[in-house]
Parts: C-alpha cells; structure tokens; sequence
C-alpha cells in the first residue's frame, strides 16, 4: 500500500553553544537515531559535518541552512540525486602548505571515496574573514572581501561543470585565546560556525546550489584533556572530508514551485520538525509553526546561550525531556498515534 514518506526536518541553529550540535558533529548521534525512525530526514551541514568523520545515510537530506529557511516558508522545494559533481573555491589567502594539505585531502576523496570533483578554484583576493561575539555569546562572521567569493563562485557556475560548492576560507588562528581552550574542552562555544554560516548562506542565497564550508586552520597543539565532543577537528590538517561527502549526494534547490515533479519535496511534505527549546526563532520554524502539516517537538536538554522559547514566540507544539524522547514522540506520529496516549 502507497503511504506517504514520514519527513523530519531536524534543526541545531550553529554559533549558539547547543548542548548537542554546537561542536564538532556531536550531533550526528542524534541524526543517526532519528533517520532510523523517519522515512525523510532533512538537516543541516553542522549536525553531518564532523571533520575527518562522517557517516553517510541514504535517507538524510543535507541542507545548508538559508536553503532550509526557504524550503520551510514555502519558496523552494529539494530534489533528491545520485550524485552531484563538486566544485571547490580556495582562498587566496590559505598557505601553501596548508593548501597542499586541502588538495590532498581533496585527492584522497576522489580516490578513495570515488567523488566528483570537477573544479577547484582560488579566489582572486583573500577573503578577510573576521570573527565576531555578541553579548549572549552568539557568534557569527564578516567577509571583507565577499564580491571575490561571488566571483570565483560565478566561474565555477558558469563552467557548467559542478552541481555543489564547497569553500575553503582561511580562518584567523588564535591558539592562546580562552574561547578556544574553553571550546576544546568542552565548555565553550563554536567560535567559527556564525561565520561559516555567512559564507555558506551566501553562495546559496545568490548561485541556488548546495553550498558547505571548511574553515582552513593551522594545527592545534596537542592537549591531552581535549573533549570527545571536539575531538573530530584534532584528527587532521583539514575538515574537508565531511563536506565533500555531504555534498556529493545533497539535494538540488528547486526554485521555481511551478517546476516540483513527483519525488520532490516542499514543505507540505514536512511532518515535524525538531529544535532546542530555547532555539526557536529560525525564520525555517517560524514558517512550519504556522504550517498545520508540520508538528513541531521541542528538545528542554539541548540547551543553547539563547532564550527564545515557543511560547515566547506562540508556537504550539510537543516539549520532550531529550533526544531519546522525541523519538518516541516521532514513531508514535509516524505510526498514526496519538502520542498522549502512550502516556498513563
């Protein structure tokens, strides 16, 4: 009997200090379990991405994240593929030592993993990125050198050879500030997901295509105490290899509704969607909340610096305890179960 694909949209907002999500793919657990119970899951790159490790699922939709803004508010729709063809963009400003380490890495995935790789491109400036904190200790990022980033993206475009971008941005290194000992330990924030956040939305927002990030580091010293949460970025000179696999299967950017055919999917298609409890204020679950297809679920343990709840916002949804509970919650709808009834 024909039923109807059980889709999630599994949310972490980057640069927040997410209990789970806010390091180096601390997240992907949870991923993990929840594509085991729905049919569809679609994320975003910082719950995959996890530098040297990855773990690639057929059913889990790697979304960067002002593409999954979109898709939930109704303007775009997501094509799943087979494969897609990727193109690289370096920035000039990246070593070339440190470069060489980015292209063997980028060789090893062709050789090892059989990816696509068509083009690999070095912007014609460097890129500037700058990294900024709020008082709530949100991070996010400036480019100052943006136009070559459109640049180097327009020729890659314009080749007609790729279907997804990845970018290499070099990173400022601060080896002695506490905000980054306190990240490798496991009690800090991601320092540099706000930005990557900027340089991947951008790239999406204007070319239409998957678009993911690797920031470009000098290594870290080694540290005995460093937390299995942020361990995955100690592994090695580059965190390419996680998004290269993401985007090699992720899905295309239908930007024309007019133009959905039947395995599309739009955000009718989405039954729940998952966010921290003190994370609700993305424009994506700002839009399924006024959505009645879409169920939201609310996680209380993955905090975050934020305090934006649902009811702060009029949302109407499930709050669980933790992970383990919203999937309960998810095979109970998936099942057509009410889940108060599975409750004394």
């Amino acid at each position: 009997m024909f039923r109807k694909p059980f889709t999630v949209m599994l949310l972490v907002p980057t640069g927040i200090k997410a209990a789970i999500g806010g390091y180096a793919g601390d997240a992907l657990p949870v991923a993990r379990a929840i594509g085991s119970v729905a049919d569809i899951l679609i994320t975003h790159p910082n719950v995959l991405n996890g530098a040297s490790l990855y773990w690639s699922m057929p059913n889990v939709l790697y979304v960067e994240g002002y593409a999954l803004d979109r898709i939930a508010m109704g303007n775009w729709g997501l094509r799943p593929v087979h494969s897609n063809r990727i193109g690289i963009i370096l920035d000039q400003s990246i070593e070339p030592e440190l470069e060489l380490r980015h292209r063997q890495s980028i060789a090893a995935a062709q050789a090892t993993l059989g990816l696509e790789i068509t083009e690999i491109i070095t912007t014609d400036r460097p890129l500037g990125v700058q990294l900024q904190t709020g008082e709530s200790g949100a991070t996010w990022g400036t480019i100052a050198q943006p136009d070559s980033l459109r640049r180097a993206a327009s020729k890659l475009v314009d080749s007609g050879r790729v279907d997804s971008i990845a970018v290499v941005a070099r990173f400022p290194d601060d080896l002695d500030s506490p905000a980054l000992q306190a990240y490798r330990h496991g009690k800090g924030i991601d320092a540099l997901a706000g930005a990557e956040a900027v340089i991947s939305h951008l790239i999406t927002r204007e070319f239409k295509l998957p678009c993911a990030h690797a920031p470009a580091l000098l290594p870290l010293p080694i540290d005995p105490e460093i937390s299995p949460r942020a361990a995955a970025e100690e592994l090695g000179y580059t965190f390419l290899p996680c998004v290269l696999v993401g985007l090699s299967r992720a899905p295309q950017l239908v930007t024309d509704l007019k133009d959905l055919r039947f395995g599309d999917l739009s955000a009718n298609d989405i039954d729940v969607a998952i966010a921290p409890a003190t994370a609700c204020g993305s424009p994506a679950l700002l839009a399924l909340g006024r959505n009645d297809r879409t169920r939201l679920i609310f996680v209380e343990e993955n905090t975050t610096v934020l305090n934006v709840t649902p009811e702060a916002l009029s949302l109407q949804g499930i709050r669980v305890k933790n992970y383990l509970e919203s999937i309960g919650v998810l095979a109970a709808l998936r099942a057509g179960i009410a889940p108060q009834s599975l409750r004394a």
